[in-house]
C-alpha cells in the first residue's frame, strides 16, 4: 500500500525563515541591554550562536523550550525565569522579519509538495511555531511559480502556500512537543489516515525523533549539511534537496532516492 498521508514541516521545509535570525538578534539585544550585567556569567558570544546551536538545540521545540534551550546552552543565570522575556523578544523580532519579507520558500520544497499532492495524497502542515501560518499566507503560489519558471497555469489567481494544504495544526498549544510524536499524531487524525500510512518531512532531529515516534516514515532534509544527524536520528531517507526523492515511489510507500539517469 502506498503513502496516504504527508506531513510538512515549515522552518527549514518550506521556507527559510527567520526564526534563527530572530532568536540570534534578540539574545544578542538582549545581553548588550537588559541582560548586561550577567553576561560576564555566561558563555555567550554573538560568534558562538552558530546555525548547528540553533539546529540542535532549538529547532522544532516552542517558543518557551527553544528559549529555555539557548539560555541553559549558554549557562545563563536564572534561565528558567529569563526564558519567557527571551521568547518575547524573539517574537518581536521574528514578526519584524516576516512583515519586511526576510524570508522565502524553497522551490525544490514547492515542486515536491506539488508532486505529492498530483498522486492524490492528502497532505497536513505540522510545526511547533506560532508564525507559520503567517509565512504561508504571505507565500503567493501564482507569483512565486512564475518567478522560478514553475508551471502554474492551473494555480488560481491569490492563491497562498497554505492554501495547498488539507490539515493545518500550526501553532497550536501541545502538552508535549517534539520528540514527542503528538504533533505529528493530531495531523495524521485531521488527515483521517492512520500514522503509520504517511510519511513526514523534517529538518529537525527532534522533527525526525517523533515522527518515528508516532510510527511514521521520516524524510530528513538535510539543508544545514547535518546528513548525519537526521540519519543517526532514525531517518528512513536524508537528501539535501527534495528534488532527489522518487516521487514515484511514494505510491508503493517507499521513501527513495531517485535514479539520476
Amino acid at each position: 500500500m502506498g503513502f496516504r498521508g504527508a506531513i510538512f514541516d515549515v522552518d527549514g521545509v518550506l521556507v527559510d525563515s527567520p526564526h534563527e535570525l530572530a532568536w540570534r538578534e534578540a539574545l544578542q539585544d538582549l545581553m548588550e541591554t537588559e541582560w548586561g550585567d550577567i553576561r560576564n556569567q555566561t558563555t555567550y558570544t554573538p560568534e558562538r550562536f552558530t546555525p548547528a546551536v540553533y539546529q540542535e538545540e532549538m529547532a522544532g521545540k516552542p517558543r518557551r523550550g527553544g528559549a529555555l534551550a539557548a539560555l541553559e546552552f549558554f549557562e545563563v543565570p536564572d534561565a528558567e525565569k529569563r526564558a519567557d522575556e527571551y521568547g518575547q523578544r524573539k517574537q518581536e523580532r521574528v514578526t519584524e522579519l516576516i512583515e519586511a519579507g526576510q524570508f522565502h520558500a524553497f522551490a525544490d520544497a514547492l515542486r515536491f509538495l506539488l508532486a505529492v499532492k498530483s498522486l492524490g495524497i492528502p497532505v497536513a502542515v505540522a510545526s511547533s511555531s506560532k508564525n507559520a501560518g503567517l509565512l504561508l499566507k504571505k507565500i503567493r503560489l501564482d507569483v512565486f511559480a512564475a518567478e522560478r519558471g514553475l508551471p502554474y497555469d492551473f494555480i488560481e489567481e491569490g492563491l497562498t502556500l497554505l492554501d495547498l494544504f488539507d490539515a493545518d495544526i500550526s501553532g497550536r498549544d501541545f502538552e508535549h512537543g517534539k520528540p514527542h510524536p503528538m504533533m505529528f499524531l493530531t495531523a495524521a487524525q485531521e488527515l483521517g489516515v492512520p500514522s503509520e500510512n504517511c510519511f513526514v518531512v523534517e529538518d529537525a532531529t527532534s522533527g525526525v525523533e517523533a515522527a518515528k515516534a508516532g510510527e511514521c516514515a521520516a524524510l530528513g532534509i538535510a539543508r544545514m549539511s547535518d546528513q548525519t544527524l537526521l540519519k543517526d536520528a532514525g531517518a528512513d531517507l536524508v537528501v539535501t534537496s527534495l528534488d532527489e526523492v522518487a516521487v514515484n515511489a511514494l505510491s508503493r510507500g517507499r521513501l527513495e532516492r531517485a535514479s539520476m539517469h
